[in-house]
């Protein structure tokens, strides 16, 4: 069972989310504007959020910016907009998932679980793991990256992407399954995968010519590993 908070303007869709959801033993809250979701985040704990874009007050590309700055809950976006474009800058701004309407209740309990997979765990490594690559410690439970006793100041993303390299130390991830996997695209710019490395390279105190932790193979992909 999952607390989840459907932010959906038109009453139908909103009511038929409700019951089927309550039906799957979720626990349901529903508003229809972004700025009573965003009290809702603030005074709530939930596991997801169900995200509609046509919001009467906030176009939800623009809510999604605004629940990032205050909570890292992962965010479904359900849209009628099939716009390629924009599916991906909205994954980039910190959407996890996306469903085009119409869609399957059945299709969207799927993505709700594979959500809660991805945010309760870390893939290859038993959920709740503290992971030790070196100095550096990742506890994925809190969402808590140290580098030799130091707090890191990461962004949601950064997190999620270190998080995921240091479960699976040493290991030569592609840039496809990054994409897949952390930023949940089928297909990106590779750019996105160079900028939060770079922004990430900075924080663990290295540069791509002279890496530490991260390694980069061309054409390959990414790995973390201790420094020698």
């Amino acid at each position: 069972m999952a607390s989840v908070l459907v932010v959906e303007d038109d009453q139908f869709v909103r009511s038929a989310l409700i019951r089927h959801l309550t039906e799957a033993a979720h626990a349901v809250r529903s508003v229809g504007t972004a700025l009573e979701a965003l009290r809702e985040v603030a005074h709530h704990r939930f596991d997801v959020v169900i995200l509609d874009l046509g919001l009467p007050d906030l176009d939800g590309a623009e809510a999604l910016k605004m629940l990032r700055g205050v909570t890292d809950v992962p965010v479904i976006i359900a849209t009628a907009r099939d716009d390629e474009a924009e599916i991906v800058r909205l994954l980039n701004d910190g959407a996890d998932d996306y469903l085009t309407k119409p869609f399957s209740v059945e299709h969207l309990s799927a993505r709700i679980a594979a959500v809660l997979r991805r945010a309760r765990g870390t893939g290859d490594a038993p959920a709740g793991a503290v992971l030790r690559v070196g100095g550096l410690t990742v506890d994925p439970l809190r969402r808590r990256a140290e580098l030799d006793g130091h707090r890191l100041d990461l962004t949601r993303r950064e997190f999620d992407l270190l998080a995921f390299l240091a479960a699976r130390p040493g290991v030569v991830v592609p840039r496809r399954e990054l994409l897949a996997e952390v930023w949940r695209q089928a297909y990106g710019d590779d750019q996105t995968i160079d900028v939060h490395l770079s922004w990430l390279r900075r924080k663990l105190g290295e540069t791509a010519a002279r890496p530490r932790y991260l390694h980069t193979l061309r054409g390959v992909g990414v790995k973390l590993e201790p420094p020698r």
